[in-house]
């Protein structure tokens, strides 16, 4: 195992799953059903190299989710679960918790279905993705976040008026997510290492049981910011864990502890773990905007961070998954012009 990092202290002390069953992986009919199911709402998003000015065989290719319709890949798992409603159930209103982008992603696929929505933010949720959520008539109730965490645990959301989305442990959210990684095996079998950000979990889960599925060495890997990396954490402790997390640019990376439901899942795909710091957070950020012509938030930009982290001997030929596109647009120019 490669990991870039920091020594992160791990704690156990706190309860770190509500009581459900651990999530399995999603078959690989699973997936493609829900390939099918979003292929007329989520874009297929192609795999373009890492722009390079030497005229080298590029080795790094980008997964671009920002190409999405919300900009993030959460549209996939968020329509493949409400496209899959009853009637009844659309009738309640749709409800989520997020840190933006998968509440950007219920509410538009709640239009599509005919439902309205809400979600519960952190209070920290920048203002660019609250706008956003705004703009698809979906209602933001915001709560510190450490309220929130609470209220995800002790299972609150069960007393919901509305129909819940889980966007940790929901199968149909995983399979929506995997249906990247058959993509990016189509577009690329002789892939070695995938770089992915996880927050909740959910996305690596996703695309790790598709890869796997298909190709089983290949690698992996975990990416969190140096400031909230409770992956690595619980690697280390052999068990979910928190840690205590610090402001970062990666607000969509913010979620503290790894769930007891998704820990054994999560264990199973990931082959590696890296952390990056702010700096080379922004400085992919820059790089992706200026060379590929990419609007990428933190949370996306972490992925590319780590593979250029990582010599190329030990990741091979690469792809990194640009999850989501919701960054302020007055942090991004002083991101370009470097005044942050």
């Amino acid at each position: 195992m490669f990991v870039h990092s920091r020594t992160v202290i791990p704690d156990l002390n706190r309860r770190t799953g509500f009581g459900g069953v651990p999530i399995s992986a999603p078959t690989l009919d699973d997936i493609r059903a829900a390939a099918e199911q979003i292929r007329d709402v989520a874009v297929r998003t192609p795999l373009v190299p890492l722009r390079s000015y030497t005229g080298a065989q590029p080795d790094i290719l980008l997964k671009p989710e920002t190409l999405q319709p919300v900009t993030s890949f959460k549209i996939r798992g968020a329509y493949n679960w409400a496209s899959s409603l009853s009637d009844e159930q659309r009738a309640r209103g749709l409800s989520t918790v997020s840190a933006g982008n998968t509440a950007q992603a219920v509410a538009y696929a709640a239009r599509l279905v005919g439902a309205s929505a809400r979600s519960r933010l952190p209070d920290t949720t920048p203002q660019v993705k609250i706008d956003a959520i705004k703009a698809y008539d979906m209602e933001p109730v915001l709560m510190p976040g450490d309220e929130l965490f609470d209220w995800m645990l002790s299972a609150g959301w069960k007393d919901e008026s509305y129909t819940f989305l889980h966007p940790w442990v929901e199968p149909l959210m995983v399979a929506g997510s995997a249906t990247m990684g058959l993509e990016i095996f189509d577009d690329l079998p002789e892939i070695d290492t995938v770089f992915v950000s996880v927050g909740g979990g959910g996305l690596i889960c996703g695309v790790g049981s598709a890869l796997k599925a298909l190709k089983p060495d290949v690698r992996l890997v975990a990416v969190q910011p140096e400031a909230c990396a409770p992956v690595r954490a619980s690697i280390s402790a052999d068990a979910p864990a928190w840690v205590e997390p610090k402001p970062t640019l990666c607000d969509g990376l913010g979620v503290p502890l790894v769930t007891d439901e998704m820990w054994p899942l999560l264990r199973s795909v990931v082959d590696d773990t890296v952390e990056v710091s702010e700096e080379q957070v922004e400085d992919a950020i820059k790089r992706l905007a200026l060379d590929n012509k990419l609007v990428v938030e933190g949370a996306g930009a972490a992925s590319l961070a780590a593979a250029l982290a990582t010599p190329f001997g030990k990741r091979g030929r690469s792809v990194c998954v640009l999850s989501g596109g919701s960054i302020d647009s007055d942090k991004l120019a002083k991101i370009i012009g470097g005044t942050i």
